[in-house]
């Protein structure tokens, strides 16, 4: 469509070639769009950013899965455009996905593949996979044998304007504009709206100078009471694993993509099992297959 493809080069106009360190050339990364005049070459404004106090090293990755899905909520994840453009957003809702015996997970049964390698990397390793042939979706590993975290969506705080135009880009010509709590709600519209490519796939997210996670010191981190546990979302053919409790997101937040309204009954009247096992929390493992973007 002429309209779209004016979009895209308006876009990209200013922006730096991309890297070709990393030799991947599915479609979705040829088609990424830049983010402010940024690609996905390193920054060249990044200096010290990245050793400031707020941001989350080695030792915060390296928890149980479970743990740290939980953990995750109400971080900040930050991505540092090459124009010196930062996107913000707080995350505030995840999924949990143990590798070996969890039957959703990418890395299920400990099934290694070239697509699935960063689960099996150490935690915070970033984990990016192509989903439809078009949409991403970004996890990060933590402790335990393949397994990593689905991060499903964020409250935009930083760089709304370029997120929307990154949002748009990749939308209908006419298609009517976004809300702030639409741009990153949900795992396939949060890559879009922070422009993270499948290049990123195993990077380190405690120590990349173009993606990184941070505390908000400026919030009270929710009392587990305000943390929802659901079903996970799109697993419907996985039968009884679709049913443990491994999404987690702050209930009454405008950006979570899917609401579970019996989940919060639940979880109100402090009657939500988390339907863990110590089995559970060994097999401590991956991903997952997401129907919604």
């Amino acid at each position: 469509m002429p309209g779209r493809k004016r979009k895209l080069v308006a876009l990209a106009a200013t922006a730096a070639p991309e890297q070709t360190a990393n030799k991947r050339t599915d479609s979705t990364q040829k088609d990424s769009i830049q983010c402010g005049s940024a690609g996905i070459e390193r920054s060249h404004y990044f200096t010290t950013k990245n050793n400031i106090q707020d941001r989350l090293g080695e030792d915060f990755f390296n928890q149980p899965c479970i743990s740290l899905a939980k953990a995750f909520l109400g971080k900040v994840l930050v991505r540092m455009c090459e124009d010196g453009t930062e996107l913000r957003g707080r995350i505030v809702e995840t999924e949990a996905y143990l590798g070996g015996e969890d039957k959703a997970s990418h890395s299920a049964g400990g099934k290694r593949t070239e697509r699935n390698t960063a689960m099996f990397m150490k935690p915070g390793t970033i984990y990016v996979y192509t989903i439809y042939g078009m949409y991403l979706c970004m996890n990060v590993s933590s402790e335990g044998e393949g397994a990593a975290v689905l991060l499903r969506s964020l409250e935009p705080l930083q760089g709304q304007p370029v997120m929307r135009q990154l949002r748009e880009a990749r939308r209908k010509e006419g298609a009517r504009q976004l809300k702030d709590k639409e741009l990153c709600n949900g795992p396939s519209k949060l890559c879009q709206a922070l422009n993270i490519p499948r290049c990123f796939d195993r990077r380190d997210l405690a120590s990349d100078p173009e993606v990184w996670l941070e505390r908000d010191p400026n919030t009270d981190l929710a009392a587990n009471s305000d943390i929802v546990s659901a079903p996970r979302v799109g697993i419907d053919s996985h039968g009884e694993w679709a049913k443990k409790l491994w999404r987690f997101y702050l209930r009454g937040h405008p950006c979570v993509s899917v609401v579970n309204k019996e989940a919060e009954k639940q979880a109100l009247s402090g009657k939500v099992m988390n339907n863990l096992e110590p089995s559970d929390v060994q097999s401590d493992t991956g991903q997952h297959n997401v129907s919604r973007t």
